[in-house]
């Protein structure tokens, strides 16, 4: 069976990761000439599938050179071990903040247990396997690697969580950013007009941080952005406008539940309120069944973010 696929531009091909439902995440094959990476894994569960595809493509396992998680969750991570296994030439290249978890998945694997729960970890991320310290490469901003003539930079960029980076290709004028842009279901969009919102989970949440990190995303001239969340999106200079205010949003709900009995509930009716305000004003109409469909476990997990960063913020643990 040949994986689900889609061949964009510049030898980028993004690919369906099978996690929670369709559509929802996506990680890339960048091919040039013969050698490839891959940015963004998945979960464990998702590395049968990037490998059928390498095989769809004829890409022998020696071509891969690079796998290239924007930051360690697991949705974007999760599958890092598996196929630094399964491609004997490759490195992997982590944040500094995130290398050692990827190496030792311990800690990673517990604080994941504690958003999620033992069965739902069980159920969407499978094995975390580690990666040998002597293959990982812990990337500064700045940092670049090339497939053949092709050269491609590394840039920090926190907002999200503080172990995520971004890469800039100027080849395809695209921006490969995890989480850092934001997430836009093609469901949701409308005469083209794609429809975007943050992902504030899971605990690092950093309205300043992010707001630099989407400045110096777009000093580059990117023309398009390879979502995680999902897919290509073009014209991202007037997405990054409305993200802007999204940050903002978000912290002023967070504080406006802060004297609430039970301020991760305020904070979850707030935002679900926003974005189903938002949803109308862009001219998507949907029932709430598919709301929760497409939108459930977002709200709940950006919900919990929040309210990790407002007590931070009011100077209580966590």
């Amino acid at each position: 069976m040949i994986p689900v696929h889609q061949d964009l531009t510049a030898g980028v091909t993004c690919i369906e990761t099978h996690y929670h439902r369709p559509g929802l995440a996506a990680c890339y094959l960048i091919r040039q000439g013969e050698e490839a990476a891959i940015v963004d894994t998945g979960t464990a569960r998702t590395a049968p599938h990037i490998l059928a595809l390498l095989r769809y493509k004829g890409i022998t396992p020696e071509q891969v050179r690079y796998v290239v998680p924007t930051h360690v969750h697991l949705d974007h991570a999760g599958g890092s071990g598996q196929l630094m296994a399964a491609l004997p030439e490759a490195r992997l290249l982590a944040h500094p903040r995130g290398a050692a978890h990827l190496i030792d998945p311990t800690r990673l694997r517990a604080g994941t247990v504690a958003v999620y729960g033992e069965e739902t970890f069980r159920r969407e991320y499978g094995e975390l396997l580690p990666v040998p310290a002597e293959r990982v490469v812990a990337v500064e901003d700045g940092f670049r690697f090339r497939l053949e003539e092709r050269s491609f930079t590394c840039l920090d960029s926190p907002g999200h969580a503080r172990h995520h980076f971004c890469v800039w290709d100027p080849e395809s004028r695209g921006l490969f950013t995890g989480d850092t842009f934001g997430i836009s279901y093609p469901e949701l969009t409308v005469d083209g007009r794609p429809f975007m919102f943050l992902p504030s989970t899971p605990v690092q949440f950093d309205p300043d941080a992010w707001h630099r990190t989407l400045e110096r995303l777009l000093e580059p001239g990117p023309e398009r952005i390879f979502l995680t969340h999902y897919g290509e999106v073009q014209g991202p200079a007037g997405m990054a406008q409305a993200l802007h205010g999204e940050i903002d949003a978000y912290a002023a709900l967070a504080l406006a539940s802060a004297d609430s009995e039970a301020p991760a509930a305020a904070i979850e009716q707030r935002l679900r309120e926003h974005i189903l305000d938002r949803l109308a004003r862009h001219g998507c109409n949907i029932g709430s069944e598919e709301f929760d469909y497409l939108l459930g476990m977002d709200i709940h997990l950006c919900a919990q973010g929040l309210e990790v960063w407002l007590r931070r913020r009011q100077g209580s643990p966590g």
